[in-house]
């Protein structure tokens, strides 16, 4: 395997991480400080999240059709960190809606680029360790970037974090060009047998017919749809609260370094033992984990309640983060659509992403925090069910191309 380009594949994930999903929870408390509501807030993360949400499928598509997935991610940098400048500049509604947007479909192309970059330089055989390390680096450059971030709003203000994630963008796109064009097959990153003929590659049709497929995004849906909220309204929380004690900026990184310093070695265990434990009974455990990681943020309110909280999250987003899109690239290998069908998937944890903040939201607004979290702790519940039942009436499902 090409091991400079494997290794410029760890360096663009551990950048990317702060830069794809743009202020993250930081977002929250940046909007609180500006007298923004709760419910306000969710909204405009939801904004954000329909736009990705909208563009996801067709961002898949273009993966798989294009010679230029390294340029997508430096666009989607670019993009992203402009977007997020102009929440600096411009706290109003129209400058958080259109920053959100933008970065929602920046966003959506940044996820099957890199997927599909990987599977086509690693290859099938070696997606999966890849994978592991691509989640390991990016969670290590998540809490390296949380901790950057909390030291920098305790010294100089929230207003630090945008210089942070700028320059974190720059050396992304660095990372992106240190991959070499001729280490990409392209064939390969769709899914398609070394030599296969491109006639051979069936319609987006088989997408949709495919019910394993469609019962995974599903699942996921619901696991999101509990998930994406949970941790900006813990922040959101605190800030609320309007305790001199503890500074919103250093909680919020906080809490994303314990959950990554436990994402991190979850990940690699996950790549070194998907294919013998498997990938529904992996998924199985990180679903099972999010309702405990809700009722323990229903029922204590306390600052410290975040430790435990965050290392359940590690532990379900250490997880999927690995065995989601293995499991999508055996389920569809073959087809050559396989980016296609990661963005699917994409799809519906997007919607249920989109949604969680808006529905959190207005929960916390109208009645309490508590009861938000409650709510959360009910869909996870409903997720691991349909996971559950889903399981009975079928093994993993492998596509054989015709």
């Amino acid at each position: 395997m090409p091991l400079r380009s494997l290794q410029a594949i760890c360096l663009m994930s551990f950048f990317l991480a702060d830069v794809r999903d743009g202020l993250g929870p930081f977002l929250g408390i940046f909007l609180t400080q500006h007298q923004w509501q709760a419910d306000d807030i969710g909204l405009v993360m939801s904004a954000g999240g329909i736009a990705g949400l909208l563009v996801t499928i067709p961002a898949g598509i273009v993966v798989d059709a294009t010679l230029r997935k390294r340029l997508l991610i430096i666009a989607g940098c670019v993009l992203i960190t402009a977007a997020t400048l102009l929440l600096w500049f411009n706290h109003q509604a129209w400058a958080a809606g259109l920053s959100q947007v933008v970065t929602g479909i920046s966003a959506a192309f940044i996820g099957p680029a890199v997927a599909g970059i990987t599977l086509g330089v690693a290859g099938q055989s070696g997606f999966n360790r890849q994978m592991g390390r691509n989640e390991a680096f990016n969670h290590g450059g998540n809490m390296t970037a949380a901790l950057l971030a909390g030291a920098a709003s305790w010294y100089w203000g929230t207003g630090s974090i945008f210089i942070l994630m700028t320059g974190m963008a720059v050396l992304a796109a660095l990372a992106v060009s240190a991959i070499r064009e001729q280490d990409i097959d392209h064939h390969a990153a769709r899914g398609l047998e070394s030599g296969a003929k491109e006639q051979a590659v069936p319609r987006l049709s088989i997408l949709a017919k495919n019910p394993v497929l469609a019962v995974t995004g599903l699942t996921l849906l619901l696991f999101h749809l509990a998930n994406a909220a949970l941790l900006p309204m813990l922040s959101m929380r605190v800030t609320a609260s309007g305790s001199d004690a503890i500074n919103p900026g250093l909680y919020a990184a906080a809490t994303v370094v314990i959950s990554q310093c436990v994402m991190i070695p979850v990940a690699l265990f996950t790549s070194a033992r998907a294919e013998k434990v498997g990938y529904r009974g992996l998924i199985m455990i990180a679903l099972l984990v999010l309702p405990v990681r809700a009722a323990l943020a229903a029922w204590f309110s306390e600052p410290i309640s975040v430790i435990p909280v965050q290392v359940l999250d590690g532990v379900a987003a250490g997880i999927l983060g690995v065995a989601v899109p293995g499991y999508v690239v055996k389920l569809l290998r073959g087809t050559g659509h396989v980016n296609a069908g990661q963005s699917v998937v994409m799809f519906m944890m997007g919607a249920g992403a989109a949604f969680s903040p808006a529905l959190t939201g207005a929960i916390a607004t109208r009645y309490s925090y508590s009861v938000a979290f409650a709510v959360l702790g009910v869909i996870a519940l409903a997720a691991l069910l349909l996971w559950s039942l889903a399981g009975r009436g079928h093994q993993e499902a492998i596509h054989q191309p015709e």
